[in-house]
């Protein structure tokens, strides 16, 4: 006899953002977007993604040396750069924990209605935005007034280009910066 289906996700599938649904095994360790029988394309991004994905090496080091976390992560990482963009887009984001399924690499999947270069931009606009908050408490006049004249020259877009096409996403040999 035939089980009554219940409209949704099973337990191990993840419900996207488009309202189709994802197996997770599906998602490689090496992906960085997945084409949905939606016709778009979503971003998916696993907690084992370091943030040198959207950042160079040497600002990470400085978000890790600034942020203090109040978590079960030793540091500030791709898990909490993900969840600034949640904060932001709650319905935008779907999230998967699979910390009890080892047969996927990862403990957290992230997929979004947005692919993988909006999802860059959106990720770097929120840190210039968390920046420039942790910048207006500082006592330093100085600093404030530089680290705004800088922001008047910063360009999101140009920055996520350039730094696209030097880690190489297109190829197995991507790498930090």
């Amino acid at each position: 006899m035939a089980e009554p289906r219940v409209p949704g996700p099973r337990d191990d599938e993840l419900e996207l953002p488009c309202g189709e649904t994802l197996d997770p095994h599906a998602i490689d360790l090496g992906m960085r977007e997945y084409t949905c029988s939606c016709g778009d394309v979503h971003a998916v991004v696993t907690d084992v993604h370091p943030p040198s994905r959207f950042f160079p090496e040497s600002l990470v080091a400085v978000l890790q040396e600034t942020i203090d976390t109040a978590d079960e992560f030793e540091e500030f990482g791709t898990p909490h750069l993900m969840g600034v963009v949640m904060e932001e887009f709650p319905e935008k984001v779907a999230v998967h924990d699979a910390s009890d399924d080892g047969a996927v690499g990862y403990a957290m999947l992230w997929a979004t209605d947005f692919d993988s270069r909006r999802l860059h931009e959106i990720v770097v606009e929120l840190v210039v935005e968390l920046m420039e908050h942790a910048i207006s408490h500082a006592e330093d006049d100085a600093a404030i007034t530089e680290f705004e004249s800088q922001m008047l020259e910063f360009d999101v877009s140009e920055f996520v280009e350039q730094y696209r096409r030097r880690r190489e996403f297109e190829t197995e040999h991507d790498r930090p910066v």
